[in-house]
Protein backbone atom coordinates (compact mmCIF):
# COMPACT_ATOMS: atom_id res chain seq x y z
CA UNK A 1 0.00 0.00 0.00
CA UNK A 2 2.73 2.71 0.73
CA UNK A 3 4.31 1.72 -2.03
CA UNK A 4 0.63 2.74 -4.27
CA UNK A 5 0.67 5.87 -2.42
CA UNK A 6 4.44 6.74 -2.89
CA UNK A 7 3.86 6.00 -6.52
CA UNK A 8 0.71 7.84 -7.22
CA UNK A 9 2.61 11.17 -5.68
CA UNK A 10 5.99 10.55 -7.87
CA UNK A 11 4.37 10.13 -11.16
CA UNK A 12 1.78 12.91 -10.83
CA UNK A 13 3.62 15.61 -12.17
CA UNK A 14 5.68 13.05 -14.94
CA UNK A 15 2.78 10.73 -16.14
CA UNK A 16 0.89 11.16 -19.44
CA UNK A 17 -2.66 11.12 -18.34
CA UNK A 18 -5.45 9.48 -20.64
CA UNK A 19 -6.57 13.38 -22.09
CA UNK A 20 -10.48 13.81 -23.30
CA UNK A 21 -13.41 11.55 -22.64
CA UNK A 22 -10.94 8.84 -22.37
CA UNK A 23 -10.22 10.10 -18.70
CA UNK A 24 -13.49 10.90 -17.81
CA UNK A 25 -14.41 7.09 -18.64
CA UNK A 26 -11.69 6.32 -16.28
CA UNK A 27 -13.28 6.01 -12.69
CA UNK A 28 -10.30 5.99 -11.41
CA UNK A 29 -9.18 9.25 -12.36
CA UNK A 30 -12.06 10.85 -13.56
CA UNK A 31 -13.12 14.37 -11.29
CA UNK A 32 -16.54 15.00 -13.29
CA UNK A 33 -17.47 18.77 -13.02
CA UNK A 34 -14.51 19.04 -10.35
CA UNK A 35 -12.00 19.26 -12.98
CA UNK A 36 -10.24 23.25 -12.75
CA UNK A 37 -9.63 25.47 -15.60
CA UNK A 38 -6.06 24.83 -15.79
CA UNK A 39 -6.96 21.01 -15.98
CA UNK A 40 -9.57 21.10 -18.61
CA UNK A 41 -7.16 22.79 -20.92
CA UNK A 42 -4.49 20.53 -20.34
CA UNK A 43 -5.78 17.29 -20.74
CA UNK A 44 -8.33 18.53 -23.25
CA UNK A 45 -11.62 18.69 -21.20
CA UNK A 46 -12.72 22.28 -22.38
CA UNK A 47 -16.32 22.30 -23.86
CA UNK A 48 -16.71 18.40 -22.63
CA UNK A 49 -17.99 19.30 -19.38
CA UNK A 50 -20.35 21.91 -18.20
CA UNK A 51 -18.82 25.25 -17.48
CA UNK A 52 -19.18 25.62 -14.04
CA UNK A 53 -16.53 23.77 -11.26
CA UNK A 54 -17.91 22.23 -8.37
CA UNK A 55 -16.42 21.18 -5.57
CA UNK A 56 -15.90 17.73 -4.12
CA UNK A 57 -18.72 18.94 -1.60
CA UNK A 58 -21.19 20.12 -4.01
CA UNK A 59 -20.63 16.96 -5.86
CA UNK A 60 -21.21 14.78 -2.93
CA UNK A 61 -24.34 17.33 -1.83
CA UNK A 62 -25.63 16.52 -5.45
CA UNK A 63 -25.08 12.72 -5.24
CA UNK A 64 -26.66 12.54 -1.44
CA UNK A 65 -29.93 14.79 -2.82
CA UNK A 66 -30.56 12.08 -5.46
CA UNK A 67 -29.98 9.08 -3.57
CA UNK A 68 -32.19 10.48 -0.93
CA UNK A 69 -35.49 10.87 -3.63
CA UNK A 70 -34.75 7.53 -4.68
CA UNK A 71 -38.12 5.36 -3.81
CA UNK A 72 -36.17 1.78 -2.68
CA UNK A 73 -32.77 0.76 -1.12
CA UNK A 74 -31.90 -1.27 -4.44
CA UNK A 75 -32.56 1.85 -6.51
CA UNK A 76 -30.26 3.46 -4.03
CA UNK A 77 -27.82 0.87 -4.72
CA UNK A 78 -27.86 1.39 -8.15
CA UNK A 79 -27.22 4.68 -8.22
CA UNK A 80 -24.12 3.93 -5.94
CA UNK A 81 -22.78 0.97 -8.29
CA UNK A 82 -23.21 3.97 -10.97
CA UNK A 83 -21.42 6.08 -8.77
CA UNK A 84 -18.38 3.75 -8.23
CA UNK A 85 -18.20 2.76 -12.36
CA UNK A 86 -17.46 6.63 -13.18
CA UNK A 87 -15.95 8.20 -10.47
CA UNK A 88 -14.53 5.96 -7.58
CA UNK A 89 -13.10 9.04 -5.49
CA UNK A 90 -16.28 10.43 -5.31
CA UNK A 91 -18.24 7.64 -4.10
CA UNK A 92 -16.20 6.75 -1.52
CA UNK A 93 -15.90 10.34 -0.27
CA UNK A 94 -19.94 9.74 -0.15
CA UNK A 95 -19.55 6.35 1.41
CA UNK A 96 -17.00 7.66 4.06
CA UNK A 97 -18.96 10.35 4.85
CA UNK A 98 -22.00 9.00 5.45
CA UNK A 99 -21.58 5.34 6.58
CA UNK A 100 -24.57 4.68 8.46
CA UNK A 101 -26.74 5.34 5.51
CA UNK A 102 -24.41 3.93 2.75
CA UNK A 103 -23.30 0.68 4.93
CA UNK A 104 -26.74 -0.96 4.27
CA UNK A 105 -26.86 -0.40 1.04
CA UNK A 106 -23.75 -1.48 -0.47
CA UNK A 107 -23.77 -4.03 1.91
CA UNK A 108 -26.26 -6.33 3.96
CA UNK A 109 -29.51 -6.15 3.69
CA UNK A 110 -29.61 -4.38 0.32
CA UNK A 111 -26.76 -6.37 -1.31
CA UNK A 112 -28.76 -9.43 -1.16
CA UNK A 113 -31.38 -8.43 -3.11
CA UNK A 114 -28.79 -6.92 -5.34
CA UNK A 115 -27.19 -10.08 -5.80
CA UNK A 116 -30.42 -12.12 -6.60
CA UNK A 117 -31.06 -9.07 -8.90
CA UNK A 118 -27.70 -9.11 -10.23
CA UNK A 119 -27.72 -10.23 -14.07
CA UNK A 120 -30.92 -8.05 -14.05
CA UNK A 121 -29.29 -4.82 -13.26
CA UNK A 122 -26.03 -5.34 -14.79
CA UNK A 123 -24.41 -2.20 -16.65
CA UNK A 124 -20.80 -2.58 -16.34
CA UNK A 125 -18.38 -5.46 -15.10
CA UNK A 126 -16.27 -5.53 -12.25
CA UNK A 127 -13.76 -8.01 -11.02
CA UNK A 128 -12.24 -10.91 -12.64
CA UNK A 129 -14.86 -14.20 -13.40
CA UNK A 130 -12.68 -17.42 -14.04
CA UNK A 131 -14.76 -20.52 -15.52
CA UNK A 132 -14.60 -24.07 -14.67
CA UNK A 133 -13.35 -23.39 -19.08
CA UNK A 134 -10.02 -21.53 -17.85
CA UNK A 135 -8.16 -24.50 -17.33
CA UNK A 136 -4.37 -23.92 -17.74
CA UNK A 137 -5.07 -20.10 -18.42
CA UNK A 138 -5.81 -18.81 -14.81
CA UNK A 139 -2.57 -16.76 -14.43
CA UNK A 140 -3.19 -15.22 -18.36
CA UNK A 141 -6.44 -14.42 -16.77
CA UNK A 142 -5.43 -12.11 -13.86
CA UNK A 143 -2.85 -10.41 -15.99
CA UNK A 144 -5.86 -9.03 -17.47
CA UNK A 145 -6.53 -7.12 -14.38
CA UNK A 146 -5.57 -3.34 -15.02
CA UNK A 147 -3.51 -2.95 -11.27
CA UNK A 148 -0.60 -4.87 -10.54
CA UNK A 149 -0.12 -4.16 -7.06
CA UNK A 150 -3.19 -5.90 -5.55
CA UNK A 151 -3.14 -6.66 -1.67
CA UNK A 152 -6.52 -8.11 -1.03
CA UNK A 153 -8.63 -9.95 -3.25
CA UNK A 154 -11.91 -11.37 -2.33
CA UNK A 155 -13.02 -14.57 -4.01
CA UNK A 156 -16.54 -16.30 -4.23
CA UNK A 157 -18.09 -19.09 -6.13
CA UNK A 158 -21.42 -18.24 -4.99
CA UNK A 159 -22.63 -21.23 -3.69
CA UNK A 160 -23.65 -19.62 -0.17
CA UNK A 161 -24.64 -15.68 -0.63
CA UNK A 162 -25.07 -14.72 2.53
CA UNK A 163 -28.41 -16.92 3.70
CA UNK A 164 -29.74 -16.87 0.36
CA UNK A 165 -28.04 -19.43 -1.26
CA UNK A 166 -26.61 -20.69 -4.41
CA UNK A 167 -26.94 -17.70 -6.93
CA UNK A 168 -24.03 -18.68 -8.88
CA UNK A 169 -22.61 -15.70 -10.52
CA UNK A 170 -25.11 -13.38 -9.42
CA UNK A 171 -22.85 -13.45 -6.33
CA UNK A 172 -19.87 -11.31 -7.65
CA UNK A 173 -22.16 -8.31 -5.56
CA UNK A 174 -20.61 -9.76 -2.75
CA UNK A 175 -16.60 -9.59 -3.46
CA UNK A 176 -17.40 -6.20 -4.85
CA UNK A 177 -19.25 -5.03 -1.57
CA UNK A 178 -16.45 -6.38 0.78
CA UNK A 179 -13.85 -4.97 -0.74
CA UNK A 180 -15.80 -1.69 -1.28
CA UNK A 181 -16.09 -1.87 2.38
CA UNK A 182 -11.88 -2.61 2.82
CA UNK A 183 -11.57 0.91 1.35
CA UNK A 184 -14.40 2.62 3.14
CA UNK A 185 -14.03 1.34 6.71
CA UNK A 186 -9.92 0.78 7.13
CA UNK A 187 -8.50 2.87 3.73
CA UNK A 188 -7.27 0.05 1.47
CA UNK A 189 -6.70 1.83 -1.57
CA UNK A 190 -9.44 0.58 -4.52
CA UNK A 191 -7.13 0.24 -7.09
CA UNK A 192 -5.38 -2.26 -4.40
CA UNK A 193 -8.59 -4.41 -4.39
CA UNK A 194 -9.25 -7.45 -6.95
CA UNK A 195 -12.94 -9.05 -6.81
CA UNK A 196 -12.99 -12.45 -7.93
CA UNK A 197 -15.49 -14.94 -8.67
CA UNK A 198 -14.99 -18.64 -9.53
CA UNK A 199 -17.73 -19.70 -11.88
CA UNK A 200 -18.19 -23.48 -11.58
CA UNK A 201 -21.65 -23.43 -12.68
CA UNK A 202 -24.82 -23.48 -10.35
CA UNK A 203 -27.19 -25.68 -8.96
CA UNK A 204 -29.91 -23.05 -8.63
CA UNK A 205 -32.33 -24.30 -10.95
CA UNK A 206 -34.26 -21.31 -11.72
CA UNK A 207 -30.93 -19.05 -12.49
CA UNK A 208 -30.07 -21.97 -15.00
CA UNK A 209 -33.72 -21.29 -16.97
CA UNK A 210 -33.12 -16.70 -16.78
CA UNK A 211 -32.49 -15.86 -20.25
CA UNK A 212 -30.47 -12.66 -18.25
CA UNK A 213 -28.28 -15.25 -15.99
CA UNK A 214 -25.21 -14.50 -16.48
CA UNK A 215 -22.73 -17.23 -15.43
CA UNK A 216 -22.04 -20.88 -16.92
CA UNK A 217 -25.65 -22.87 -17.84
CA UNK A 218 -24.54 -26.35 -16.08
CA UNK A 219 -24.73 -28.30 -12.67
CA UNK A 220 -21.69 -27.53 -10.26
CA UNK A 221 -18.33 -28.96 -10.73
CA UNK A 222 -17.18 -31.05 -8.12
CA UNK A 223 -14.54 -33.34 -6.80
CA UNK A 224 -11.29 -33.25 -8.37
CA UNK A 225 -11.91 -31.35 -11.32
CA UNK A 226 -12.96 -28.33 -8.84
CA UNK A 227 -10.53 -28.53 -6.71
CA UNK A 228 -7.92 -28.29 -9.53
CA UNK A 229 -9.51 -24.91 -10.73
CA UNK A 230 -9.32 -23.77 -6.94
CA UNK A 231 -5.84 -24.59 -6.85
CA UNK A 232 -4.67 -23.39 -10.28
CA UNK A 233 -6.55 -20.34 -8.89
CA UNK A 234 -4.46 -19.76 -5.75
CA UNK A 235 -1.33 -20.97 -7.74
CA UNK A 236 -1.85 -17.71 -10.05
CA UNK A 237 -2.42 -15.34 -6.91
CA UNK A 238 0.96 -15.69 -5.76
CA UNK A 239 2.55 -15.59 -9.04
CA UNK A 240 0.69 -12.44 -10.70
CA UNK A 241 -0.22 -10.88 -7.43
CA UNK A 242 2.61 -12.21 -4.47
CA UNK A 243 1.63 -9.71 -1.94
CA UNK A 244 -1.86 -9.96 -2.09
CA UNK A 245 -4.18 -11.61 0.62
CA UNK A 246 -6.77 -13.75 -0.04
CA UNK A 247 -10.31 -13.78 1.43
CA UNK A 248 -12.09 -16.32 0.74
CA UNK A 249 -16.41 -15.96 0.87
CA UNK A 250 -19.51 -17.42 0.56
CA UNK A 251 -18.32 -20.91 -0.27
CA UNK A 252 -21.00 -23.69 0.93
CA UNK A 253 -19.79 -25.95 4.00
CA UNK A 254 -18.94 -28.51 1.51
CA UNK A 255 -15.75 -26.58 0.50
CA UNK A 256 -15.17 -23.84 3.25
CA UNK A 257 -13.98 -25.56 6.19
CA UNK A 258 -11.18 -28.08 3.63
CA UNK A 259 -10.33 -24.93 1.74
CA UNK A 260 -9.08 -23.06 4.50
CA UNK A 261 -7.69 -26.13 6.58
CA UNK A 262 -5.68 -26.41 2.94
CA UNK A 263 -4.30 -23.31 2.42
CA UNK A 264 -3.86 -21.48 5.65
CA UNK A 265 -0.63 -22.34 6.20
CA UNK A 266 0.50 -22.32 2.42
CA UNK A 267 -0.50 -18.78 2.09
CA UNK A 268 -1.77 -15.83 3.38
CA UNK A 269 -5.61 -16.02 3.53
CA UNK A 270 -8.47 -16.77 5.39
CA UNK A 271 -12.42 -17.16 5.14
CA UNK A 272 -14.32 -14.08 6.33
CA UNK A 273 -17.19 -16.20 7.42
CA UNK A 274 -15.64 -18.23 9.78
CA UNK A 275 -13.27 -16.21 11.26
CA UNK A 276 -14.36 -12.99 10.74
CA UNK A 277 -17.77 -13.74 12.03
CA UNK A 278 -16.26 -15.37 14.43
CA UNK A 279 -14.12 -12.68 15.70
CA UNK A 280 -17.37 -9.87 15.80
CA UNK A 281 -19.23 -12.28 17.53
CA UNK A 282 -16.50 -12.59 20.38
CA UNK A 283 -16.31 -9.08 20.63
CA UNK A 284 -20.22 -8.65 21.02
CA UNK A 285 -19.41 -11.33 23.84
CA UNK A 286 -16.93 -9.65 25.90
CA UNK A 287 -19.19 -6.18 25.68
CA UNK A 288 -22.31 -8.26 26.79
CA UNK A 289 -20.28 -9.43 29.96
CA UNK A 290 -19.47 -5.83 30.16
CA UNK A 291 -23.65 -5.16 30.90
CA UNK A 292 -23.82 -8.55 32.46
CA UNK A 293 -21.08 -7.79 34.69
CA UNK A 294 -20.06 -12.01 34.10
CA UNK A 295 -17.19 -13.68 32.80
CA UNK A 296 -16.90 -15.56 29.70
CA UNK A 297 -15.78 -18.71 31.45
CA UNK A 298 -19.21 -18.51 33.10
CA UNK A 299 -21.20 -18.68 30.01
CA UNK A 300 -22.91 -21.33 28.38
CA UNK A 301 -23.65 -20.77 24.53
CA UNK A 302 -26.45 -22.42 22.90
CA UNK A 303 -26.08 -22.44 18.57
CA UNK A 304 -28.72 -22.08 16.36
CA UNK A 305 -26.51 -23.38 13.33
CA UNK A 306 -23.63 -25.71 13.22
CA UNK A 307 -22.60 -24.31 9.71
CA UNK A 308 -19.33 -22.42 9.06
CA UNK A 309 -20.29 -19.26 10.92
CA UNK A 310 -21.57 -21.21 14.25
CA UNK A 311 -18.51 -23.69 14.33
CA UNK A 312 -16.27 -20.75 13.58
CA UNK A 313 -17.72 -18.85 16.72
CA UNK A 314 -17.38 -21.56 18.36
CA UNK A 315 -13.49 -22.74 18.02
CA UNK A 316 -12.86 -18.76 18.74
CA UNK A 317 -14.82 -18.87 21.72
CA UNK A 318 -12.73 -21.98 22.67
CA UNK A 319 -9.58 -20.18 22.00
CA UNK A 320 -10.76 -17.18 24.05
CA UNK A 321 -11.45 -19.62 26.91
CA UNK A 322 -8.56 -21.75 27.13
CA UNK A 323 -6.58 -18.09 26.93
CA UNK A 324 -8.30 -17.28 30.32
CA UNK A 325 -7.16 -20.98 31.86
CA UNK A 326 -9.59 -23.44 30.69
CA UNK A 327 -8.91 -26.54 29.30
CA UNK A 328 -9.63 -27.41 25.37
CA UNK A 329 -12.36 -30.05 26.84
CA UNK A 330 -13.92 -27.14 29.30
CA UNK A 331 -14.22 -24.76 26.84
CA UNK A 332 -15.87 -26.64 24.55
CA UNK A 333 -18.29 -27.95 27.04
CA UNK A 334 -19.24 -24.13 27.19
CA UNK A 335 -20.37 -23.98 23.55
CA UNK A 336 -23.32 -26.58 22.43
CA UNK A 337 -25.05 -26.67 19.03
CA UNK A 338 -28.63 -27.55 17.54
CA UNK A 339 -28.51 -28.23 13.79
CA UNK A 340 -31.63 -28.97 11.92
CA UNK A 341 -31.75 -32.88 13.48
CA UNK A 342 -32.11 -31.46 17.13
CA UNK A 343 -28.70 -30.92 19.59
CA UNK A 344 -25.44 -31.58 18.13
CA UNK A 345 -24.63 -34.99 20.92
CA UNK A 346 -22.32 -37.89 20.59
CA UNK A 347 -24.90 -40.36 20.25
CA UNK A 348 -25.94 -38.67 17.03
CA UNK A 349 -25.22 -40.69 14.23
CA UNK A 350 -22.99 -39.43 10.69
CA UNK A 351 -22.29 -36.23 12.28
CA UNK A 352 -20.15 -33.84 9.52
CA UNK A 353 -16.55 -33.82 10.43
CA UNK A 354 -17.00 -30.28 11.57
CA UNK A 355 -19.26 -30.95 14.27
CA UNK A 356 -17.45 -33.32 15.75
CA UNK A 357 -15.68 -31.85 18.34
CA UNK A 358 -18.84 -29.92 19.88
CA UNK A 359 -20.36 -33.38 20.00
CA UNK A 360 -20.91 -33.66 24.12
CA UNK A 361 -22.25 -36.72 26.40
CA UNK A 362 -25.32 -35.70 26.69
CA UNK A 363 -29.17 -36.53 26.07
CA UNK A 364 -30.59 -35.96 22.79
CA UNK A 365 -33.38 -32.79 22.29
CA UNK A 366 -35.16 -32.30 18.99
CA UNK A 367 -35.61 -28.78 18.87
CA UNK A 368 -33.78 -25.72 20.47
CA UNK A 369 -36.94 -25.09 22.55
CA UNK A 370 -36.17 -28.58 24.74
CA UNK A 371 -32.38 -27.54 24.80
CA UNK A 372 -33.15 -24.16 26.01
CA UNK A 373 -34.92 -25.56 28.84
CA UNK A 374 -32.23 -28.04 29.58
CA UNK A 375 -29.24 -26.81 29.01
CA UNK A 376 -29.84 -23.24 30.68
CA UNK A 377 -27.91 -21.61 27.89
CA UNK A 378 -26.89 -18.14 28.91
CA UNK A 379 -26.41 -16.60 25.63
CA UNK A 380 -28.53 -17.68 22.23
CA UNK A 381 -26.68 -17.01 19.13
CA UNK A 382 -28.40 -17.40 15.56
CA UNK A 383 -26.47 -18.32 12.75
CA UNK A 384 -29.21 -20.63 11.47
CA UNK A 385 -30.72 -18.59 7.68
CA UNK A 386 -34.18 -19.28 9.54
CA UNK A 387 -35.87 -16.44 10.34
CA UNK A 388 -38.22 -15.82 13.00
CA UNK A 389 -36.91 -18.73 14.81
CA UNK A 390 -36.44 -17.22 17.99
CA UNK A 391 -39.94 -17.33 18.82
CA UNK A 392 -41.89 -15.12 21.64
CA UNK A 393 -41.63 -18.48 23.66
CA UNK A 394 -37.69 -18.80 23.03
CA UNK A 395 -36.78 -14.83 24.22
CA UNK A 396 -39.20 -15.58 27.59
CA UNK A 397 -37.70 -18.24 27.69
CA UNK A 398 -33.70 -17.37 27.63
CA UNK A 399 -35.58 -13.93 29.99
CA UNK A 400 -36.70 -16.15 32.51
CA UNK A 401 -33.80 -18.33 33.04
CA UNK A 402 -31.25 -14.96 32.73
CA UNK A 403 -31.31 -11.45 34.42
CA UNK A 404 -29.50 -10.64 31.08
CA UNK A 405 -30.41 -13.05 28.07
CA UNK A 406 -27.67 -12.75 25.23
CA UNK A 407 -29.53 -13.13 22.38
CA UNK A 408 -27.45 -12.87 18.72
CA UNK A 409 -29.54 -12.40 15.72
CA UNK A 410 -26.66 -13.26 13.36
CA UNK A 411 -28.22 -14.39 10.06
CA UNK A 412 -28.26 -12.03 7.07
CA UNK A 413 -30.08 -10.05 5.19
CA UNK A 414 -32.41 -8.73 7.51
CA UNK A 415 -35.08 -11.11 6.31
CA UNK A 416 -33.35 -14.08 7.50
CA UNK A 417 -32.77 -12.93 11.23
CA UNK A 418 -33.94 -15.08 14.08
CA UNK A 419 -35.83 -12.19 15.35
CA UNK A 420 -35.93 -8.41 15.36
CA UNK A 421 -34.27 -5.88 18.02
CA UNK A 422 -37.92 -4.96 18.74
CA UNK A 423 -38.93 -8.42 19.50
CA UNK A 424 -35.84 -9.31 21.58
CA UNK A 425 -36.46 -6.46 24.14
CA UNK A 426 -40.31 -6.79 24.11
CA UNK A 427 -40.27 -10.14 24.53
CA UNK A 428 -37.21 -10.44 27.06
CA UNK A 429 -39.10 -7.27 29.25
CA UNK A 430 -35.87 -5.19 27.85
CA UNK A 431 -33.73 -6.76 29.63
CA UNK A 432 -32.12 -8.75 26.95
CA UNK A 433 -28.69 -7.68 25.26
CA UNK A 434 -28.97 -7.81 21.14
CA UNK A 435 -27.07 -8.47 18.06
CA UNK A 436 -27.97 -8.71 14.92
CA UNK A 437 -26.14 -9.34 11.43
CA UNK A 438 -28.19 -7.17 9.53
CA UNK A 439 -29.11 -3.45 11.06
CA UNK A 440 -32.22 -2.79 12.64
CA UNK A 441 -32.91 0.75 13.44
CA UNK A 442 -33.37 2.15 17.59
CA UNK A 443 -36.02 0.80 19.46
CA UNK A 444 -38.03 3.15 22.25
CA UNK A 445 -40.26 1.26 24.69
CA UNK A 446 -41.60 3.41 27.04
CA UNK A 447 -39.53 6.38 26.56
CA UNK A 448 -36.42 4.55 26.64
CA UNK A 449 -34.36 3.79 23.07
CA UNK A 450 -32.30 0.88 22.85
CA UNK A 451 -29.43 1.21 20.17
CA UNK A 452 -29.06 -2.54 18.73
CA UNK A 453 -25.56 -3.79 17.90
CA UNK A 454 -25.43 -4.77 14.32
CA UNK A 455 -22.30 -7.96 14.53
CA UNK A 456 -21.07 -6.53 11.18
CA UNK A 457 -18.10 -8.22 9.79
CA UNK A 458 -17.09 -5.00 8.84
CA UNK A 459 -15.70 -4.08 12.04
CA UNK A 460 -12.96 -7.11 12.07
CA UNK A 461 -12.03 -7.99 7.91
CA UNK A 462 -11.32 -4.56 7.31
CA UNK A 463 -8.90 -4.20 9.97
CA UNK A 464 -7.19 -7.18 9.88
CA UNK A 465 -6.62 -6.92 6.16
CA UNK A 466 -5.25 -3.55 6.79
CA UNK A 467 -2.54 -4.96 9.51
CA UNK A 468 -1.41 -7.78 7.06
CA UNK A 469 -0.84 -5.61 4.12
CA UNK A 470 1.17 -2.64 6.65
CA UNK A 471 3.45 -5.73 7.88
CA UNK A 472 3.45 -7.71 4.25
CA UNK A 473 2.66 -11.16 6.81
CA UNK A 474 2.92 -14.40 5.52
CA UNK A 475 -0.23 -15.90 6.52
CA UNK A 476 -3.11 -14.85 8.59
CA UNK A 477 -3.92 -16.79 12.08
CA UNK A 478 -6.61 -17.76 14.48
CA UNK A 479 -4.70 -16.19 17.03
CA UNK A 480 -4.99 -12.45 14.95
CA UNK A 481 -8.20 -12.79 15.19
CA UNK A 482 -8.56 -13.28 18.71
CA UNK A 483 -6.70 -9.81 19.51
CA UNK A 484 -9.06 -8.18 16.77
CA UNK A 485 -12.15 -9.42 18.85
CA UNK A 486 -10.16 -8.18 22.11
CA UNK A 487 -9.17 -4.54 20.18
CA UNK A 488 -12.90 -4.08 19.14
CA UNK A 489 -14.34 -4.94 22.47
CA UNK A 490 -11.65 -2.34 23.67
CA UNK A 491 -13.50 0.09 21.24
CA UNK A 492 -16.97 0.27 22.54
CA UNK A 493 -17.62 3.38 24.82
CA UNK A 494 -19.49 3.26 28.04
CA UNK A 495 -21.72 6.03 26.25
CA UNK A 496 -22.86 2.90 23.75
CA UNK A 497 -23.20 0.44 26.76
CA UNK A 498 -25.96 2.63 28.22
CA UNK A 499 -27.77 2.85 24.85
CA UNK A 500 -27.46 -1.26 24.71
CA UNK A 501 -24.95 -1.04 21.90
CA UNK A 502 -22.10 -3.70 22.21
CA UNK A 503 -20.29 -2.73 19.29
CA UNK A 504 -19.06 1.05 18.32
CA UNK A 505 -20.92 3.65 16.56
CA UNK A 506 -19.85 3.48 12.39
CA UNK A 507 -18.62 6.48 12.33
CA UNK A 508 -15.49 5.56 14.08
CA UNK A 509 -14.75 2.66 12.02
CA UNK A 510 -11.14 3.47 10.69
CA UNK A 511 -10.50 4.62 14.25
CA UNK A 512 -11.24 1.11 14.83
CA UNK A 513 -9.85 -0.49 12.21
CA UNK A 514 -6.38 1.63 12.81
CA UNK A 515 -6.40 -0.18 16.17
CA UNK A 516 -7.38 -3.25 15.01
CA UNK A 517 -4.19 -3.73 12.38
CA UNK A 518 -2.23 -2.20 14.94
CA UNK A 519 -2.92 -5.18 17.17
CA UNK A 520 -2.68 -8.01 13.72
CA UNK A 521 1.00 -6.45 12.53
CA UNK A 522 2.64 -6.35 16.34
CA UNK A 523 1.50 -10.12 16.30
CA UNK A 524 3.32 -10.75 12.75
CA UNK A 525 6.39 -8.82 14.30
CA UNK A 526 6.61 -10.97 17.26
CA UNK A 527 5.49 -14.51 15.81
CA UNK A 528 8.22 -13.52 12.81
CA UNK A 529 5.49 -13.70 10.37
CA UNK A 530 6.12 -10.18 8.68
CA UNK A 531 8.05 -9.62 5.75
CA UNK A 532 8.32 -6.05 5.92
CA UNK A 533 10.82 -4.28 8.41
CA UNK A 534 8.84 -2.93 11.80
CA UNK A 535 8.51 0.78 11.32
CA UNK A 536 9.37 2.94 14.92
CA UNK A 537 5.64 4.23 14.98
CA UNK A 538 3.60 1.77 13.66
CA UNK A 539 0.52 3.72 14.67
CA UNK A 540 1.65 6.30 12.45
CA UNK A 541 2.46 3.69 9.00
CA UNK A 542 -0.95 2.02 9.70
CA UNK A 543 -2.24 5.70 9.26
CA UNK A 544 0.22 6.84 6.59
CA UNK A 545 -0.84 4.07 4.33
CA UNK A 546 -4.80 4.61 4.94
CA UNK A 547 -6.21 5.95 1.43
CA UNK A 548 -8.79 8.97 1.82
CA UNK A 549 -10.70 10.10 -0.89
CA UNK A 550 -9.43 13.46 -2.24
CA UNK A 551 -8.91 14.25 -5.75
CA UNK A 552 -5.13 14.54 -7.04
CA UNK A 553 -4.54 17.61 -9.28
CA UNK A 554 -3.25 16.66 -12.96
CA UNK A 555 -1.32 19.57 -13.70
Amino acid sequence: MAAIKTEAKSTAAKRDYPKGVSILHDPMLNKGTAFTEAERDALNLRGLLPPHIHTQDEQVLRVMTNFRKKPSDLEKYVQLVALQDRNETLFYRVVMDHLDEMMPIIYTPTVGKACQEYGHLFRRPRGIYITAGDKGRVARLLKNWPYRDVRVIVVTDGERILGLGDLGTFGMGIPVGKLSLYTACAGIHPSACLPVTLDVGTDNESLLKDPLYTGLRQKRLRGEPYDALVDEFVTAVQKVFPKALLQFEDFANINAFRLLEKYRNKICTFNDDIQGTAAVTLAGLYSAMRISRGTLKDQTILFLGAGEAGIGIGDLIVSALMNDGLSIEEARRRCWFVDSKGLVVKSRENLAEHKLHFAHDFQQCADLKTAINRLKPTALIGVSGMPRAFTKEIVETMARINERPVIFALSNPTSKAECTAEEAYLWSGERAIFASGSPFLPVTIQNKTYVPGQGNNAYIFPGVGLGVIACQAKHVTDEMFFLAAKALANQVLESDLAQGRIFPALTRIQEVSAVIAKAVAELAYEKKLARKRRPADLTSAIKSIMYKPVYPSYV
